[in-house]
């Protein structure tokens, strides 16, 4: 028979840093989600909506469903970011993560398949299905949702890609971690375009992260400036979150190398905003072959460039913005053509000197 315990043994000899279960169950958690979508905070994700009922109770998604397993695994945040430069999440520089933890919950599941010694139901997902992993995760015991709306592990930080296999095996659940942010606000507060309407709510318009990687639209005027370098991605409520900053904090051993494939590749340690305004489609594919930073397409990337090269009060930058400027698809053309306007008014300048 299948224990918990050994559900855990299996998920952290195959290289997971945490493992938890939860009952495959809705909960107020779960419910809120109708309401974060009618409110509108899901933008242009209509695969959100269009699931919206699977992502409320897992057992629509695998019928029979009883047990949610969560598995956490820690990625290496680097060193302090410097000053300058293109802002990269600090997830997406090397091997995509689907990629990573997918391989090893397949070797989960099949070691499920054959320890229960009998035919078992399953579904695995690494952010991929209509499941909504951080609840799960939190309720199976791998820590708590916090402020900026990220699970944060009280030794691990937050720094926490998640995969979950769902399953009828009926299997005991963890025990809850209580919510430790009390009162503090520093992820609320560092947050540059205002995208959290309460604590642990998030407008998903607003957030950078949806702008630089989910929207395929233009980024509104009214957020670019907030925007900074920011070119996929954003992290700040991470980067403040006194449970990231913490000094017992520690990356745990890599015994399978998965946090190495994680790794930045070299293209992407140091990438400046001429480079990227340089790519060309070719180039780009090459570049961000196999790495999440796929997510955003070329158009997207070289639109989240201009907006950085707008921000950066680089004058150097103006040629290629000229050239940019002169795009076929009107989207770029147009933000080639606002970057062109603050760097040429000096007023990005201005603002960077501040």
């Amino acid at each position: 028979m299948i224990s918990a315990e050994g559900v855990h043994d299996l998920a952290k000899n195959l290289g997971f840093d945490l493992v938890g279960i939860a009952p495959a169950l809705p909960s107020p958690e779960t419910e809120f989600l109708r309401e974060w979508v009618e409110r509108g905070y899901a933008g242009e994700m209509g695969y959100i909506e269009r699931r919206v009922e699977e992502r409320v109770d897992p057992r629509r998604v695998l019928e029979g469903a009883r047990s949610v397993i969560s598995v956490g695994l820690v990625y290496d945040p680097g060193a302090k970011r410097s000053a300058g430069g293109p802002w990269i999440a600090r997830y997406a520089g090397g091997d995509d993560y689907h990629d990573v933890l997918g391989d090893r919950l397949e070797a989960l599941v099949s070691a499920l398949e054959a320890w229960a010694a009998k035919p078992i139901r399953t579904r695995a997902y690494v952010d991929t299905g209509p499941v909504q992993e951080r609840v799960f995760a939190a309720y199976g015991g791998l820590g708590w949702i916090g402020k900026n709306t990220c699970l944060i592990h009280p030794r691990l930080g937050s720094y926490l890609f998640l995969g979950v296999v769902l399953t009828d095996l009926d299997l005991p659940a963890g025990e809850r971690e209580p919510d430790h942010c009390g009162t503090c606000r520093a992820c609320l507060d560092v947050c540059p375009t205002d995208a959290f309407v309460a604590p642990y709510v998030l407008d998903a318009t607003r957030c950078i992260s949806y702008t630089t990687i989910e929207s395929r639209e233009s980024i509104p005027l009214e957020l670019r400036d907030d925007h900074g370098g920011h070119v996929f991605g954003c992290d700040l409520c991470q980067e403040v979150c006194p449970w990231n900053l913490r000094r017992g904090r520690s990356i745990p051993e890599d015994g399978y190398g998965l946090r190495k494939r994680l790794h930045p590749r070299e293209s992407w340690q140091q990438p400046t905003l001429s480079w990227l305004l340089g790519l060309d489609e070719e180039a780009w594919r090459s570049v961000t072959r196999g790495t999440a930073l796929r997510r955003t397409k070329y158009r997207g990337l070289l639109r989240n460039a201009m907006v950085a090269a707008g921000n950066s009060g680089d004058r150097s930058l103006i040629p290629q913005l000229e050239r940019l400027a002169h795009e076929s698809d009107p989207m770029l053309a147009e933000h080639a053509n606002w970057a062109l306007g603050k760097l040429q008014s000096g007023l990005a300048g201005d603002q960077a000197s501040e």
